[in-house]
């Protein structure tokens, strides 16, 4: 018989209609404007009085938002308005006799469709208590079992507008749900929506197309909820259930661990705030859920989203620590935000699974396996060993099958980082209900739908190894999760009918703990060696410039801080709860949708003061240490906060002294700039301080003179420098650097460096995520040039001063040549003002190379710089974080930069690409003043051999000053001897008790290293990165042992 599953449809849909029985409006509501917490704030808030502002929501939750009176509202006639608004709803109505005994439903909606992340969403009280979010895919909210005919109910409807939309009804109902019609609806629709993806000819098909068709036979539709008519739906579901749930069940060959999921993005298009909201509304949805479905599973990652919704809702939150108790819900996910992992520094990796784990251990007593990450840009070659160090045995991530060019071609793998440690991973296969196999997008917003889980099977391509595949299934973003449509699905595939795969609802952990045993060992395992580079969303390394730079301030700020508070902990006390709050800022602001720098407007306006409050407190904390420490005199203390002793130019801000003198007798002499007055000092202890004496007269030479300036201008475009002679055109653009001491020139020949060239920048689909390929089909170089001039000439240093015009946008920069210092740096300032413009700096260098070498998380990487395969094509901007380098046999160029991430090198061009300024989601993005610096380090040998990484400390990390020091001191705290391992981190032991110094391995080299420790210890740890400890180390005196493998990171408690 032809048609027979169209049949099926056709029956399907009248008893999707018809299991609604009756339904009674709702009509009459007061409403209010404003956004409350709960009811009684709606009841006793008034809004502001006469003159008086609105309140904001605070960053505990506050309780409310300043809103209008209780006005009448009409569904019949009114409408409620405006984007980004909040209204609060409510009603006090009974039930009505014809309900007496029945299933009572409420049904809410604002004939609003779309996507929940931006449209109307509410959170529903019923008699005071939050009872379920209500969006596009949860309109129905189960209210009794059997309801009580004159029942008073009061209804409070939280309700948000949304961004899309200006204009909304409200539609209410309650109603009665049949559950035998229900029931045997979706027993017909859940094997019917199998169909898509068997063939017609399949037999597994056949036969449960003719059990289908059998079942509708039974039924008499004629007179609906007539005797006659339960009769046959009670005869039509006895017959499935045992034809096609019985005899036809019990299969696992396929099998598909689903656990319920609902990814909430902290911030993108809507801000922080408002990810309270749907925290609350989705948590409670789903524990709604839970209460309806014994069986069902959910799954959160992010602790900080816990940590909003014990806030504001701890009655909330009590339900779902129960539910933990339970073994119900999961959470997981190890880091305290799902952050980018490109852009974040290792330290700061390293405190998003210190807090997080902390979280969910203290709170839940759960400790994190997994590192969830389904929605990242990309993901560290560093990242398998931090995980490792943490605790963490697995990764999953869906967002790498959103390449643009190549398909990632495992699923299921071992991950193999830079420094060799392996890490289980599995990436999520689920597709789109009708998505073609061959379009390899997957999804972690999934639907528990028969399409979608035999698509992911299909997609799968570890078949070979593995039957068992993982999906997260729910809306995201506020979407509220798993629906009662997957939940009804569920209960039907865990049958394992014959042909569809069988779904079990499982923990994450479960999953994962099972694959290992099942694939551990197994030859035909692969592994993914080095990075997950991301070919996609590539503008993400630079857009949203200002958050970038006060990131890494931050994060550097931050572990200057933690030193000097352990440098000063004799004097003043350890701020340890203080730095955790400052740290959950910085943490919580690398977010993937917020560090990135896609997210909206208002996002940026909030970070712009968060940073802002950050880096005062840092300054005065920092400075009050530095007090501490430096005692009292006439000296000045200059603190180094990088692991290895160096030799640097210090600012010492306004200085009235002609020059520097150290216990050694050496002298320093002062240059004035108008900046402050600069010197180039020596030896500064590692993770220290030295102090030099003040002298009031010029330092003068052997023979009697003043010392004469190292360098020499010859007119306004030649400049002889210790180091380099170096040639200018008119636009003030390098058209020759030749390197004296080793002979040779670093600029190509015909080419000129420094040169600024801006992009247009127009992506296919989105605009601050992404660089399209095809960006350098059209450009224009910065070379009007509206002011050069020499303004520095000294004994320390000579700085040019350009000022250019690029477009409606200004670049000042002083170009800085260093008498001491083989470094050119680059001090830019810009006021920019296009969109879709993007920024880059070229420097074409005069080396033979097919590879560069960038910084990474606690090592670095090299990556191919040709074409030669898809791969290298898709690799067309890459991340750095501070520094990228291109060396030949003997010779390189290192581009260092104290806050840009996004580079790019061809044919020897090295760029930095500095601004992107799209206009979605923010359509002001990067408009604004950037500041940053970036330096260029010609050298001898490879990146190793010259110290470039020690160099990008330097200009990360600048020396710091106080004035007024008692003099004679010189202290290093801790060293270690071998040049290739840098001592990153100093803090106090999490446990208040010891001293914790992380360092790591820098170039891929077994090292056995002596770390000197000067302070009185008695024990020594190996710990991991949570510093739990995990062996002792071997010391003698202050002197402790240490053995690095390559590219590893090592933590050494001392107590």
């Amino acid at each position: 018989m032809h048609f027979l599953d169209k049949r099926v449809r056709v029956i399907c849909e009248e008893l999707k209609r018809l299991k609604v029985r009756q339904s009674f409006v709702i009509d009459s509501w007061k409403y209010r404007e404003g956004f409350f917490v709960r009811p009684e704030d709606a009841e006793v808030f008034d809004g502001p009085q006469a003159g008086e502002e609105q309140a904001d929501t605070g960053a505990d939750g506050g309780a409310h938002i300043a809103g209008s009176a209780w006005e009448d509202f009409d569904c019949n006639t009114m409408h409620w308005y405006g984007k980004d608004r909040h209204y609060w709803f409510r009603t006090t109505c009974q039930v009505p006799q014809e309900l007496d005994g029945k299933r009572m439903w409420l049904y809410v909606c604002t004939q609003i469709e779309g996507w929940d992340a931006k449209n109307p969403q509410f959170l529903l009280f019923v008699n005071g208590k939050a009872v379920q979010g209500i969006d596009m895919n949860h309109r129905e909210v189960f209210l009794n079992p059997c309801a009580e005919a004159g029942e008073e109910l009061t209804l409070d409807l939280q309700a948000y507008t949304g961004i899309d939309h200006q204009e909304f009804s409200l539609v209410v109902r309650l109603m009665e749900i049949d559950e035998k019609i229900e029931k045997l609806y979706y027993d017909l629709w859940v094997p019917l929506s199998a169909f898509g993806r068997m063939e017609e000819d399949d037999r597994n098909r056949k036969q449960i197309e003719e059990i289908l068709n059998n079942t509708v036979n039974f039924l008499d539709l004629r007179t609906p909820y007539s005797e006659e008519f339960y009769r046959t739906v009670d005869e039509a579901s006895a017959y499935i259930e045992r034809a096609l749930y019985s005899e036809m069940a019990g299969f696992s060959d396929v099998v598909a661990t689903c656990i319920g999921h609902t990814h909430i993005d902290v911030a993108w298009w809507w801000t922080v705030a408002q990810t309270r909201e749907k925290v609350a509304r989705s948590f409670a949805t789903v524990l709604k859920l839970m209460e309806e479905y014994p069986n069902y599973k959910f799954m959160s990652s992010q602790p900080q989203l816990y940590a909003f919704l014990k806030e504001r809702y701890p009655e909330l939150y009590e339900k779902l620590k129960e539910r933990v108790r339970e073994r119900r819900w999961e959470p997981e996910g190890g880091m305290w935000v799902e952050a980018d992992c490109n852009l974040t520094s290792g330290e700061s990796l390293v405190r998003q699974f210190m807090h997080g784990k902390r979280f969910f251990r203290e709170e839940f007593r759960v400790d994190n396996r997994i590192l969830w990450l389904p929605d990242v840009f990309g993901y560290s070659g560093a990242l398998p060993q931090i995980m490792k160090k943490c605790g963490i045995d697995y990764f999953m991530t869906t967002k790498l099958a959103w390449n643009q060019f190549n398909k990632v071609p495992y699923d299921t793998m071992r991950w193999r980082g830079i420094d060799g440690t392996e890490v289980l991973t599995h990436l999520i296969t689920t597709l789109d209900v009708e998505q073609p196999v061959a379009n390899f997008f997957t999804t972690y917003n999934g639907m528990l739908h028969p399409g979608a889980v035999m698509g992911g099977w299909m997609r799968y391509q570890n078949k070979d190894i593995n039957n068992d595949i993982l999906i997260s299934y729910g809306y995201g973003d506020g979407g509220g999760g798993p629906t009662r449509e997957m939940l009804e699905t569920s209960v039907r595939m865990e049958k394992g009918v014959k042909g569809i795969p069988k779904v079990r609802q499982e923990f994450a952990r479960t999953y994962f703990d099972e694959l290992k045993d099942r694939v551990e060992g197994n030859k035909r395992l692969p592994v993914w060696e080095g990075e997950f580079y991301f070919e996609y969303h590539r503008g993400t390394l630079t857009s949203m410039g200002r958050n970038k730079r006060a990131n890494r301030k931050s994060e550097l700020g931050l572990m200057d801080l933690e030193l000097l508070s352990v440098l000063a902990e004799d004097t003043v006390d350890y701020p340890a709860s203080k730095l955790d709050s400052m740290w959950k800022v910085v943490l919580i602001n690398q977010f993937h949708d917020i560090l990135p720098g896609s997210s909206i407007r208002e996002v940026y306006e909030v970070t712009r003061e968060e940073y802002g409050q950050l880096a005062r407190e840092l300054a005065d904390m920092g400075e009050h240490r530095r007090k501490a420490i430096a005692g009292a005199g006439s000296a000045v203390m200059v603190f180094n906060t990088t692991g290895k002793e160096r030799d640097d130019v210090v600012n010492l801000g306004e200085f009235e002294g002609e020059a520097l003198v150290d216990n050694a007798g050496e002298v320093y002499p002062v240059q004035r700039t108008a900046d402050g007055a600069v010197a180039y000092v020596k030896n500064i202890p590692s993770k220290g301080y030295k102090s030099f004496a003040v002298m009031d007269a010029a330092p003068v030479s052997s023979d009697g003179d003043a010392e004469g300036v190292p360098f020499y201008l010859a007119g306004d475009y030649r400049l002889e420098t210790p180091f380099y002679s170096v040639k200018l055109d008119e636009q003030g653009m390098f058209t020759s650097i030749y390197d004296k001491e080793n002979e040779r020139e670093v600029i190509q020949e015909g080419h000129r460096a420094n040169l600024f060239r801006m992009y247009e920048d127009k992506p296919i689909y989105y605009d601050n995520w992404d660089i399209d390929i095809f960006y350098t089909e059209k450009f224009w170089d910065v070379d009007q040039v509206e002011r050069m001039e020499w303004t520095e000439l000294g004994p320390v240093r000579a700085v040019l001063s350009v000022t250019r015009k690029a477009s409606n946008s200004v670049i000042d920069q002083e170009i800085i040549f260093y008498a001491q210092s083989r470094r050119i740096e680059f001090a830019t300032r810009v006021n920019w003002k296009e969109h879709q413009t993007l920024l880059k700096v070229h420097f074409p260098v005069a080396v033979h190379t097919d590879e560069a070498a960038f910084d990474v998380q606690f090592g670095n990487l090299t990556r191919k710089t040709h074409q030669n395969t898809s791969w290298d094509v898709a690799r067309f901007e890459s991340c750095g974080q501070k520094w990228m380098d291109l060396s030949e046999g003997h010779y390189g160029v290192s581009l260092l930069n104290d806050c840009k991430y996004g580079h790019s090198v061809k044919d020897s061009n090295m760029a930095l690409t500095l601004i992107k300024s799209g206009i979605e989601p923010n359509p002001v993005t990067d408009q604004e003043e950037h500041v940053f610096t970036y330096a260029i380090y010609p050298h001898a040998e490879g990146w190793r051999a010259a110290g470039t990484v020690a160099e990008a400390y330097k200009l990360n990390q600048p020396l710091l000053v106080q004035t007024g020091a008692e003099a004679g001191k010189n202290y290093s705290f801790a060293s270690v001897n071998r040049p290739n391992v840098v001592i990153e981190t100093i803090k106090q032991a999490e446990s208040g008790r010891g001293t914790v110094i992380r360092m790591y391995e820098s170039e891929n080299s077994l090292t056995r290293a002596r770390l000197t420790v000067n302070k009185p210890f008695e024990k020594a740890w190996i710990c991991n990165l949570l510093e739990e400890e995990e062996s002792k180390a071997h010391a003698e005196g202050n002197v402790i042992d240490v053995t690095l493998k390559p590219y590893e990171v090592v933590t050494v408690k001392i107590c």
